[in-house]
C-alpha cells in the first residue's frame, strides 16, 4: 500500500514502517482500473503480488491485525455506513519523484474525507504513521523499478484514461505475518 506524500522521493510501503508488521489497511478497491493497470502492477508493484488489488488507500497502517476485534469492526461498519457511495474518475498519471508512478482521481476530496473520518474515529492511527504532511489519494501503478520501465507503463496506462469508477465499499486488508500475503478481512458498504 504505497502512498508517499507529494514531495517525497521514498516509498513508505510496509518495509519502511517503524513497526515491521504484520499490518492492516483500509482501501477502496477499483476493479474498473484492472484492465489498464493489472499487468503493470504485477511486474512493477510488489504489493500486487502480495494480494492487494488496484485500489486507493483510505488508511495505512491501521490497527495491528491481532488487535482488530468486534468493537473496531462495528465502529468501522457504522462509520462507513454513514458515507454515501460516490462516482469518481481516474483521469491522469502522476509521479512521486521518479520512483512511483500512479493514477490520480480528478477529485481527491471524497477519498480525503474518508481518511479524515477514520482518523477522527481512530486517532492512534495517523496515515503512514504521520510520516507525510499530506496524504495523496492515488492508485499506485509501479514503484522501485527503473524509470524507463515505469515510463513505458505510463504510456500504456494513459491509453485507457479516463477510467470511470464507483466507490461503493471499503475493504479491510490484513497480513498474517510481516511482509506476507494480504487478505481481505472485511468489507464495509457505503450508503
Amino acid at each position: 500500500m504505497t502512498n508517499p506524500g507529494p514531495h517525497t522521493m521514498t516509498n513508505p510501503g510496509p518495509h519502511t514502517m517503524t513497526n515491521p508488521g504484520p499490518h492492516s489497511g483500509l482501501i477502496v478497491e477499483i476493479p474498473e482500473a484492472e484492465p489498464a493497470v493489472a499487468r503493470h502492477r504485477e511486474s512493477l508493484d510488489a504489493n500486487a503480488r502480495l494480494g492487494i488489488p488496484a485500489h486507493i488507500t483510505v488508511l495505512f497502517p491501521f490497527m495491528p491485525p491481532g488487535a482488530i476485534g468486534p468493537a473496531a469492526l462495528a465502529e468501522l461498519e457504522h462509520l462507513f455506513a454513514a458515507v454515501s457511495r460516490f462516482p469518481f474518475q481516474l483521469d491522469h498519471t502522476d509521479w512521486f519523484g521518479d520512483e512511483v508512478l500512479w493514477l490520480a482521481p480528478r477529485d481527491p476530496g471524497p477519498f480525503r474525507a474518508l481518511t479524515r473520518r477514520v482518523v477522527e474515529a481512530f486517532p492512534a492511527f495517523p496515515p503512514y504513521q504521520g510520516q507525510f504532511r499530506v496524504s495523496v489519494p492515488h492508485l499506485t501503478v509501479g514503484h522501485g523499478h527503473p524509470v524507463t520501465d515505469l515510463r513505458a507503463a505510463e504510456e500504456s496506462v494513459r491509453a485507457h484514461l479516463p477510467i470511470d469508477a464507483q466507490a461503493t465499499t471499503v475493504a479491510l486488508m490484513t497480513q498474517r505475518s510481516a511482509g506476507g500475503q494480504w487478505t481481505k478481512a472485511a468489507t464495509f458498504t457505503l450508503a
